[in-house]
Protein backbone atom coordinates (compact mmCIF):
# COMPACT_ATOMS: atom_id res chain seq x y z
CA UNK A 1 0.00 0.00 0.00
CA UNK A 2 1.47 3.57 -1.02
CA UNK A 3 0.82 6.32 1.44
CA UNK A 4 1.60 9.67 0.34
CA UNK A 5 2.60 12.21 3.50
CA UNK A 6 1.82 15.98 3.29
CA UNK A 7 3.81 18.70 5.35
CA UNK A 8 3.24 17.78 8.80
CA UNK A 9 2.03 14.21 8.82
CA UNK A 10 3.84 10.92 9.62
CA UNK A 11 3.07 7.79 9.24
CA UNK A 12 4.08 4.22 10.46
CA UNK A 13 3.52 0.97 9.00
CA UNK A 14 4.81 -2.79 8.38
CA UNK A 15 6.37 -4.39 5.39
CA UNK A 16 3.55 -3.90 3.47
CA UNK A 17 3.71 -0.47 2.95
CA UNK A 18 5.70 2.34 1.12
CA UNK A 19 5.85 5.94 2.02
CA UNK A 20 6.12 8.71 0.23
CA UNK A 21 6.38 12.57 0.08
CA UNK A 22 8.11 15.50 -1.87
CA UNK A 23 10.66 17.28 0.05
CA UNK A 24 12.09 21.11 -0.65
CA UNK A 25 13.26 22.80 2.51
CA UNK A 26 11.40 20.46 4.69
CA UNK A 27 12.88 17.39 5.67
CA UNK A 28 12.18 13.71 6.17
CA UNK A 29 13.09 11.24 8.73
CA UNK A 30 12.75 7.48 8.19
CA UNK A 31 13.34 5.05 10.68
CA UNK A 32 13.51 1.24 10.09
CA UNK A 33 13.09 -1.73 12.28
CA UNK A 34 14.92 -4.25 10.27
CA UNK A 35 13.91 -7.12 12.28
CA UNK A 36 10.01 -6.17 12.85
CA UNK A 37 10.08 -4.64 8.84
CA UNK A 38 7.94 -1.53 10.46
CA UNK A 39 9.26 1.31 9.84
CA UNK A 40 8.14 5.29 10.16
CA UNK A 41 8.62 8.71 8.32
CA UNK A 42 7.64 12.12 8.57
CA UNK A 43 7.58 15.35 6.71
CA UNK A 44 8.04 18.32 8.72
CA UNK A 45 8.27 21.87 7.87
CA UNK A 46 10.53 23.58 10.68
CA UNK A 47 12.23 23.65 13.72
CA UNK A 48 10.76 25.33 17.08
CA UNK A 49 14.42 26.41 18.30
CA UNK A 50 15.84 25.49 21.85
CA UNK A 51 13.41 28.74 23.98
CA UNK A 52 10.29 27.52 22.08
CA UNK A 53 7.56 25.69 25.09
CA UNK A 54 7.45 21.94 24.07
CA UNK A 55 3.58 22.51 24.11
CA UNK A 56 3.38 23.79 20.89
CA UNK A 57 4.93 20.69 19.27
CA UNK A 58 3.24 19.37 16.16
CA UNK A 59 4.49 17.18 13.05
CA UNK A 60 5.20 20.73 11.69
CA UNK A 61 8.44 21.18 13.46
CA UNK A 62 11.31 18.51 13.33
CA UNK A 63 10.71 18.02 17.73
CA UNK A 64 7.13 17.29 17.52
CA UNK A 65 7.41 14.70 14.69
CA UNK A 66 10.29 12.52 15.64
CA UNK A 67 8.19 12.66 18.96
CA UNK A 68 5.32 11.48 17.39
CA UNK A 69 7.02 8.64 15.76
CA UNK A 70 8.79 7.15 18.64
CA UNK A 71 5.56 7.01 20.52
CA UNK A 72 3.91 5.12 17.62
CA UNK A 73 6.92 2.86 17.26
CA UNK A 74 6.82 2.53 21.36
CA UNK A 75 3.56 1.21 21.35
CA UNK A 76 4.10 -1.28 18.72
CA UNK A 77 6.82 -2.62 21.34
CA UNK A 78 9.52 -1.55 19.50
CA UNK A 79 12.76 0.20 21.18
CA UNK A 80 13.70 3.26 18.90
CA UNK A 81 17.47 3.30 19.16
CA UNK A 82 16.90 -0.57 17.79
CA UNK A 83 15.88 1.55 14.51
CA UNK A 84 18.09 2.87 11.89
CA UNK A 85 17.25 6.64 10.69
CA UNK A 86 17.47 8.34 7.29
CA UNK A 87 16.98 12.03 6.69
CA UNK A 88 16.39 13.93 3.76
CA UNK A 89 15.48 17.38 2.50
CA UNK A 90 16.40 20.42 3.53
CA UNK A 91 16.88 21.52 -0.10
CA UNK A 92 17.59 25.77 -1.30
CA UNK A 93 14.16 26.12 -3.65
CA UNK A 94 14.99 29.27 -4.60
CA UNK A 95 18.88 29.59 -4.45
CA UNK A 96 18.69 32.91 -5.84
CA UNK A 97 16.97 34.84 -3.23
CA UNK A 98 17.44 31.98 -0.08
CA UNK A 99 20.37 32.63 2.32
CA UNK A 100 23.35 29.71 2.40
CA UNK A 101 23.88 30.09 6.06
CA UNK A 102 22.75 28.97 9.64
CA UNK A 103 19.38 30.65 9.06
CA UNK A 104 18.60 29.03 5.66
CA UNK A 105 15.75 26.97 6.72
CA UNK A 106 16.24 23.67 5.23
CA UNK A 107 19.87 23.74 6.89
CA UNK A 108 18.22 24.34 10.10
CA UNK A 109 15.81 21.95 9.80
CA UNK A 110 18.33 19.18 8.54
CA UNK A 111 20.71 20.25 11.56
CA UNK A 112 18.10 19.92 13.75
CA UNK A 113 16.97 15.88 12.99
CA UNK A 114 20.17 15.25 13.07
CA UNK A 115 21.01 16.76 16.80
CA UNK A 116 17.86 14.83 18.05
CA UNK A 117 18.55 11.70 16.56
CA UNK A 118 21.98 11.29 18.08
CA UNK A 119 19.92 12.88 21.40
CA UNK A 120 17.69 9.45 21.56
CA UNK A 121 20.79 7.39 19.91
CA UNK A 122 19.53 6.20 16.91
CA UNK A 123 22.37 6.00 14.02
CA UNK A 124 21.70 8.13 11.44
CA UNK A 125 23.04 5.56 8.46
CA UNK A 126 22.32 7.76 5.18
CA UNK A 127 21.22 11.16 4.34
CA UNK A 128 20.79 13.27 1.79
CA UNK A 129 20.73 16.36 2.97
CA UNK A 130 20.82 19.97 1.55
CA UNK A 131 22.38 21.17 -1.96
CA UNK A 132 19.31 22.84 -4.64
CA UNK A 133 16.58 21.30 -5.49
CA UNK A 134 13.80 18.92 -4.35
CA UNK A 135 13.47 15.44 -3.30
CA UNK A 136 10.59 13.27 -4.02
CA UNK A 137 11.36 10.46 -1.58
CA UNK A 138 10.10 6.67 -1.86
CA UNK A 139 10.63 4.70 1.63
CA UNK A 140 10.00 0.86 1.40
CA UNK A 141 9.07 -0.42 4.85
CA UNK A 142 9.39 -4.05 3.73
CA UNK A 143 13.54 -3.75 2.88
CA UNK A 144 14.19 -0.81 4.24
CA UNK A 145 15.35 1.10 1.15
CA UNK A 146 14.82 4.64 0.44
CA UNK A 147 14.63 6.07 -3.02
CA UNK A 148 15.77 10.12 -3.64
CA UNK A 149 15.16 11.89 -7.14
CA UNK A 150 16.63 15.16 -6.90
CA UNK A 151 14.68 17.55 -8.80
CA UNK A 152 15.76 21.37 -9.84
CA UNK A 153 15.03 24.27 -7.64
CA UNK A 154 12.03 26.57 -8.24
CA UNK A 155 12.14 29.53 -10.90
CA UNK A 156 13.96 32.33 -10.26
CA UNK A 157 11.80 35.69 -9.30
CA UNK A 158 9.71 37.48 -12.12
CA UNK A 159 10.87 34.07 -14.47
CA UNK A 160 7.79 32.46 -15.73
CA UNK A 161 6.74 29.09 -13.88
CA UNK A 162 6.07 28.19 -17.99
CA UNK A 163 9.70 28.40 -19.18
CA UNK A 164 10.30 25.78 -16.32
CA UNK A 165 8.31 23.29 -17.91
Amino acid sequence: MDVFLMPGEHFVGDARHRIRTLLGSCVSITLWHSKRRVGAMSHFLLTVGENEAVAHLSGRYCEGALDLMLTDLRKLGIKPEECQAKVFGGGMMFPDIERNDDKNIGRRNGETAERLLRMHNIPVVSESLFGIGHRHIIFNVKTGDVWVRVGPPGPRPGQALKERL
